[in-house]
């Protein structure tokens, strides 16, 4: 695979590359007026755990399909650029760093999506977080989907197609791709080779990262990320009274705000001082004082905004954080069962085998099955205090 491939990013999915590849092609002879060989539908469905990259997967596609030479994705001509670039005219990203998507944005996209592509290829709709559509959202996309415009193509990004990710009858409507984790030897393949990262360094990154590139990366080379991680990681042997469960709760929920604080703050400050100078701030006169005077509710508005992101934020901080602990529990249970596959966190074997020493199976199973309850009780909105006391709990007790 070329390095400019618009693909090129997809570490580990070659099937999935393959479907896509061959669909874009079929675009392409559509829009040269050849008969429609079946390769291409209207609609797509990208599924995959965290990691997968369902989102570059999305927008690799819409490159290809916004190639200039037959669709082949070459990551080098004007339409491949702009698109991955997000600078296409015909090429939408909705995207959200809040809770949800609001239905007026969907349908604002809808509405430009059913105009022609001024490019004369396709019209594209990316929808990053499909599952985070309100449900009156996700009613607006339906429709476009069932009478959808001869040239508009929808790719909709979600970590699953359960009833509870993305509308049963959109699923019904659109084709699917699934995604898989990427294997740990090609992550640290791709830290080796594209970040002059050391193979040492690499593979252990890569799985630690349980095959997420972004995360791999970062690990690799963010001494706070590698903190982070320590102290997720140091949890299970610090729940030694109901007590201590309390603690570990209360410490990781502040760090989870203190890395989403920290990653929103520049965003935050860079937004308020755009949106001050656009309603007149720092004019003089009485048209300026009368300008800011009326600006108040711009100015809540964007603070509301800023308070989902940061939300938003915490729950992604908290998920990685998970996800870690997942992993630790995973090998616990590997090495207890002695399966012959390598460990997640291979500088805590000698921890994790303590552990699968001490407790059986059925307790580690018990202590994975807490922690991914609480995934899913954060992701329906529960208070992040109460689902990280009551998996603590239970994760001391077994």
């Amino acid at each position: 695979m070329s390095p400019h491939d618009v693909f090129s990013e997809l570490v580990g999915q070659d099937e999935p590359v393959v479907t896509l590849r061959r669909a874009a092609t079929a675009a392409a002879r559509i829009v040269a007026g050849e008969p429609d060989s079946g390769g291409m539908t209207h609609a797509w469905i990208f599924t995959g755990p965290p990691g997968a990259r369902r989102t570059v997967a999305a927008r690799a596609f819409a490159a290809a399909l916004q190639c200039e030479r037959d669709g082949t994705g070459c990551g080098e001509c004007h339409g491949c650029h702009t698109a991955l670039g997000g600078t296409h005219a015909d090429v939408q990203v909705v995207t959200t760093e809040g809770l949800t998507i609001k239905t007026e944005e969907t349908r604002a996209v809808v509405l430009r999506a059913a105009s022609a592509p001024t490019g004369g290829r396709w019209q594209v709709v990316i929808i990053e977080a499909a599952d985070r559509l309100h449900e009156r959202a996700s009613n607006a996309l339906l429709k476009a989907i069932e009478e959808p415009s001869p040239r508009t193509v929808f790719l909709l990004c979600t970590p699953s197609v359960h009833p509870d990710d993305i509308l049963v009858t959109i699923r019904s409507r659109c084709r699917l791709v699934s995604l898989r984790q990427p294997p740990a030897a090609a992550v640290a393949d791709v830290l080796v080779h594209r970040h002059d990262i050391a193979p040492d360094q690499a593979a252990w990154a890569a799985a630690a990262s349980q095959g997420d590139v972004d995360r791999a990366r970062q690990l690799a080379a963010d001494t706070e990320a590698r903190e982070r991680r320590d102290d997720v990681l140091s949890v299970p042997r610090k729940l030694t009274s109901i007590g201590a469960c309390f603690d570990a709760a209360a410490r990781l929920e502040a760090a989870s705000k203190q890395e989403a604080a920290i990653a929103v703050a520049e965003l935050d400050v860079a937004e308020r001082a755009a949106l001050e100078r656009a309603l007149g701030a720092g004019g003089t006169g009485r048209g300026a004082t009368t300008a800011m005077r009326g600006a108040a509710g711009q100015l809540k508005e964007l603070e509301r905004n800023q308070k989902l992101r940061a939300t938003r934020a915490q729950r992604d901080a908290l998920d990685r954080a998970l996800q870690d602990l997942i992993g630790f529990y995973r090998d616990v249970l590997v090495t207890s069962m002695r399966a012959p596959v390598p460990v997640v966190h291979g500088d805590l074997a000698a921890v994790s085998a303590a552990a699968a020493g001490k407790w059986t199976p059925e307790s580690t199973l018990r202590r994975l099955e807490a922690v991914l309850t609480c995934r899913d009780a954060i992701d329906r909105n529960v208070k992040p205090q109460v689902a990280l006391e009551a998996m603590m709990v239970s994760l001391w007790q077994g």
